[in-house]
Order: C-alpha cells, then structure tokens, then sequence
C-alpha cells in the first residue's frame, strides 16, 4: 500500500492528498460545499536540473551565497544562529525519508542525526507500505488457492484453503519489526545518532529535544515528519468497527461486511484484502467513478478485474456524512448525501468501516512559528529544491522539509528521493527532482502502476504547450511468460510525444506491474527517448517484454542518437 499511491479519491474534499501520483494539474476532492484545488508540483520540464558547482566543504555553499539577498530576511526576527554546530545534518523524523537522507549523508561525510519521537521507519515501515504488503502477499495467495478454475489451467488441484487470522496479523507485525530493526542497525552501524524525543524547532538551526531542556545544533536542518490519517468531520473513529488504515492493519478482525470510504490505493489495496479472506465490500466514493486519480483507461480496466467479478459494490457520487460505530448490539451506519445537492441519499447498515480518505501531514508541534512558518492546510510550504517558505515568501536559511509533511508527492520513495535531493544541495551540488520521473504503485491482485502523467494530463499540456499527443498499447495477453502464469488479463499504455520521442506518462495493470515501472521511470529520469529506448535487449521469456513491445510499438518521427561511436569486442 502507498499510504503514501495518487489520489484524492474520497469522499470529501480533502486538504490532504493519498498518496498522490503526483499532478501538474489541479485536483479537486469533495467533502463541502467548497473544492479545494491543489497544485502537487511545480516542475521543470528538463528530467533533472544541476548546476555544477566546484566542489567545496559542506560548511561554505556558493549557491547558498547565490541566494543570500532572499533569505537573509528570514533570520532577521526568528533569533541568532548559533557559531558551532552539534552536528551538519539534523533530520527530525526517522520514517523512510529520514532515513534515505541519514544514509545518504553519512556517504558525503556529514555527521548526522536523527529525531524520533515515536518509532523508527515512520508510517510505511510500521503502519503503512510495509505491513499493508504482508497483508497482500497472503490475500494473493488465498485468490490463487481458492481460484479452481485457474488451478485446474494449470493441472493443480488444492481443496480447502483456509487461513489463520491471528497468524495473518502476526506476519504483518514481524515484518514491521524486522525492517523496523533493519532501519535502526544500518544508521547505528553508519554512526548516524538516533536522538529519541519529539523535535521542536527553537529558532534558525535550533532544535529541542523532547520535553527536557535538551537542544540541538545543526548547520542544516530537515523536516521529515510524515502523516496521519484523515479523518472528516462526521465520523467517528472507534479503531473496532469504525477504523482507520493504522488499525486495519493490525487485522484484529475480518468482518461479514465492510464499508470502505475513498476508491483510492488505501481503499482498493484494502479492498483485495478483505475480499480474499471472505469479507463482502461496500466502497463509498464522492466522485462520479471509482479510483479517480487513475489513467482513465486503466480505471475502467481495473474496475472490471478488481471489483466487478468480487463480492464488492459500490455508492459513487456520495459522501459519509456521518459514520457512528457498532453500539449496543447495532450495526455501523453511514449516513450517505448527495456529493452535489447534499440531498440525503441513502444509509448504510454494515459491521464495519474503513476510512480511506487520505493522510493529513504531520506537522503541529514543530515549533514552526519560531521561525515564522505558516502551514498551507497543514503542510510546509517548500521550493522545487524543498527549501521552506516562511510566511513573508523568503526561504528559510537552512531548513528543508520532505515527504508527507510538504506535500508534494505523498509517497515513501518521493520522500526518500527529496532527502537525498537535499542532501546533495548541502553538500554543495544543486539538484532539482524531478517528480515526474517518481513511479506509484496499488498492490492488488493484479497490480496497477504508473509514472507521469496520465492520457488527459498530457492531452491537457499538449494543447497548452503546442505539441501533439500519441498513445501506444500492448496486451499481456501476447505476453509468453504471462501466458505461462495463465496471468494474461493486462493491458501497458505509453503516452508520448511522436514529434521527439519523449516519454510523458506510463500506466501498467497486470501481474508484477510494480515491479515492471521502474524501466519506464528511469527512463524519463534520464531523458531517455523512445527512438532510443526500442533498442534495448529484453529476455526472453519475462514480462518485461511488455515494456519492449510497448516502446517498439510507438511511432516517433526523430531518429536514434549515436550511442555507440566505437565496435564493441566480443
């Protein structure tokens, strides 16, 4: 799961934004009268942006020179740096951006610490990506075992598959706890200092630690402090039979009938969970269809494969506004409105829900107004280098913000990936991310994966930009290796630009689609183009052909550079 994935699916009009594949355009969620629309990136349209830069000691910076007039202002009012510093790298938080940023630091020689004040490995490692697969990987098993018609394709014959709840949530909990550990021995044995306590910020490049009068120095400081999950006015959270992800995760029970509010990676991941080990689902979505957020092609695909054939049904176009939990030997009810007139609709009587409406980030107590920092709906406002902006639009000397807590791109990679981005500027080489080139993932049965943009973002910024707009498809149905898994149902999309060969979004459903991004994903982080691409070698037989199939399938008008000047001996 990717309580980090894409979408505001849901049913309100969030401030808060799932795991969001990130947009250049403005999206809108529903839960009032009033629509929110949210900007996620602000990118350039180059892959990556670097300045070279002579390489000089961390401790003198000529871009920070560079831009010195624009955030001198910021320390003016917000007290007096200190001279010596306790450490280069202070990073308050230790999820997986913490952690990504921490690793990468100690590599360029920074001492480095980091500020915990619940766990190490944040969201994903303890309630999020990381237990929400444990889960997945039993709920595929259970789909293959009880599917007699596939085993029989393939002259397997299984009868009574079962599973053991209790063993379930323990497989979800060990592995929290093995990576958990994994994630604390790597920067111990690194020398990164784990500083156990909530960090509040006292002023420019101040931290105190906990409730004592412990305060830390850094020369460069980031905020890394992730999200929770949000909850709309109306419901009422019990963690028994009104819940959230953090509690469904723990698989206390699997209840007869579940309702679960927002169609996106939260809710679909959950609802290949549940399905599989018996549950009967009820999605309440406040947009026209499900999973919006979702290539539309790759939707309305996945709407036929993942809920249609299951014991899954649907309210779309409506919101909870109100969800009171199991009482006094009476069910759930969910109280639906009308998402445009705010006409009551209907009232749901289920045995549990689940609140999948998207994360709020994690950043009160941070002490931000020390500094003159003023959250936009709770997150840090940063720059496209995840500098932080102060409430007079100066940069914050400094300090960084990445992940959840900013907003961005809601996703565990995109915040390890913009803590190593920062890294790289404190150590003295500009680096701008490209978030275009982060891929998302929903690991359901099969999976749905994505990196880009979708076919209207790029129609959208055709038009705007002038310059046209191809598509290109391939089927894992002419796949060999799917063939041989009896796994054919899939489809690959490539958006593209024919007149250059850029790559501008791909979309993939179908077994192992994770897992088979990350070629399309580096390549646009490359700015590799098609016409270049299509002579890579694939073996054979893999899925990964799919991708070979998909770029060779593409028209582009530009002929291939010369990548090789030389033969190549043999």
């Amino acid at each position: 799961m990717t309580l980090s994935p894409i979408s505001l699916s849901s049913s309100y009009t969030t401030t808060i934004s799932q795991p969001h594949h990130c947009s250049l355009f403005n999206t809108t969620t529903s839960t009032t009268a009033t629509s929110l629309n949210l900007k996620f990136c602000s990118l350039k349209p180059e892959p990556f942006a670097f300045t070279s830069l002579r390489h000089r000691s961390h401790h003198n910076h000529p871009f920070r020179r560079t831009h010195f007039n624009a955030i001198s202002s910021a320390l003016s009012n917000n007290g007096t740096a200190p001279k010596s510093f306790d450490y280069d790298l202070l990073i308050i938080g230790a999820g997986v951006g913490g952690h990504g940023a921490a690793l990468h630091a100690v590599e360029k020689g920074l001492k480095t610490a980091v500020v915990e004040g619940d766990v190490v490995g944040g969201t994903c490692v303890n309630r999020g990506c990381v237990p929400s697969k444990a889960l997945l990987a039993v709920s595929g098993r259970m789909r293959e075992l009880r599917n007699d018609h596939h085993l029989k394709s393939l002259g397997i014959q299984v009868s009574n598959a079962g599973y053991d709840r209790q063993a379930v949530a323990n497989h979800a909990n060990n592995l929290a706890s093995k990576i958990r550990g994994n994630l604390t021995n790597s920067m111990k044995a690194l020398g990164v200092d784990i500083l156990t306590g909530f960090g509040t910020i006292l002023g420019p490049q101040k931290v105190k630690i906990g409730s004592s009068n412990n305060i830390v120095t850094a020369k460069d400081i980031i905020i890394a402090t992730g999200s929770v999950p949000f909850v709309p006015k109306g419901i009422e959270v019990d963690g028994k039979t009104v819940i959230t992800s953090d509690h469904a995760l723990k698989l206390e029970t699997v209840p007869d009938w579940i309702a679960i509010v927002g169609s996106g990676y939260i809710g679909l991941e959950f609802s290949d969970v549940y399905t599989a080990l018996g549950s009967e689902v009820t999605f309440v979505e406040a947009l026209d269809q499900l999973m919006p957020g979702f290539d539309p092609e790759i939707s309305k695909l996945a709407q036929r494969v993942l809920v249609n054939p299951r014991n899954i049904d649907y309210h779309t176009g409506v919101f909870a506004s109100k969800i009171t939990p199991a009482r006094d030997g009476k069910p759930v009810l969910i109280e639906l409105i009308d998402a445009k007139t705010k006409e009551q609709k209907d009232t749901l009587e289920v045995d549990a829900a689940l609140i999948a409406t998207g994360r709020a980030p994690f950043t009160q107590g941070l002490g931000l107004e020390n500094i003159d920092v003023a959250t936009q709906r709770g997150f840090v406002p940063v720059d496209e280098r995840m500098r932080v902006i102060d409430a007079n639009g100066s940069l914050v000397p400094h300090l960084y913000c990445i992940g959840d807590a900013n907003g961005k791109m809601m996703l565990a990679h995109a915040a390890s990936a913009q803590g190593i981005s920062v890294v790289e500027q404190v150590t003295g080489r500009d680096h701008v991310l490209n978030h275009l080139s982060i891929p998302a993932a929903c690991f359901t049965h099969p999976e749905i994966s994505m990196v880009g943009l979708t076919e209207p973002q790029a129609r959208e910024k055709g038009e705007t930009e002038g310059f046209d707009v191809s598509v290109a498809k391939t089927s894992f149905k002419a796949n060999t290796k799917a063939l041989a898994e009896n796994e054919g149902e899939g489809l690959a999309k490539l958006i593209y630009r024919p007149d250059n060969g850029e790559i501008l979004g791909v979309h993939i459903f179908g077994l192992h689609a994770a897992d088979l991004i990350h070629e399309a994903s580096n390549a646009i982080a490359l700015g590799t183009r098609i016409q270049d691409i299509k002579f890579a070698v694939h073996a054979h037989p893999t899925l990964s052909e799919v991708l070979d199939e998909l770029f060779k399938s593409a028209k582009v008008k530009a002929q291939a550079s010369d990548q090789v000047k030389e033969p190549v001996a043999v």
